[in-house]
């Protein structure tokens, strides 16, 4: 069996590298804090706390969503969701269609401002739903459509 062959959208590069950022947000707002409460401000502990942060949260903002684009795939077949998914941990998961219980459209603030959506496939699985992150919003709402057509007329217990 091949690998899924759809991407995310490109805009999946910029959502991931904003989540970043925003992660580091406030490691950077606490080193602002502890210099403003110490008074020697310039001493080796701030300076080495701030280089090593500056240094990893430029390498997570700038190298891994282009490493998780070159990763992230998804495809949906007359039987199956694929997905691969990952950056450091890469997990590739396969649902039957017989399996899929419900269908549904996640937009988070930055999704919105990007126009972006994921996809959640929920089924009878002990490894939880599977997820089509970053999509363009037509491309949700047409794979939405599509799982649910394809879901309708597939017979199965979807236990």
């Amino acid at each position: 069996m091949t690998d899924p062959q759809l991407r995310p959208s490109p805009r999946a590069r910029l959502l991931w590298a904003l989540s970043a950022g925003l992660m580091w947000l406030p490691v950077f707002i606490a080193q602002i804090v502890w210099a403003l409460i110490d008074t020697d401000r310039t001493s080796w502990p701030h300076v080495t706390v701030l280089v090593v942060s500056a240094v990893l949260a430029a390498l997570h903002i700038a190298i891994v969503p282009a490493w998780r684009y070159r990763v992230h795939r998804w495809e949906i077949s007359d039987t199956a969701v694929y997905t691969r998914t990952g950056w450091l941990s890469q997990e590739r998961r396969i649902a039957p269609i017989s399996r899929v219980q419900t269908v549904d459209t996640e937009r988070g603030p930055l999704d919105r401002l990007l126009g972006l959506a994921t996809v959640t496939v929920t089924t009878a699985s002990s490894a939880g739903a599977v997820k089509i992150t970053a999509l363009d919003q037509g491309v949700a709402d047409d794979t939405v459509a599509r799982l649910t057509d394809i879901a309708g007329r597939t017979v199965g217990d979807a236990t």
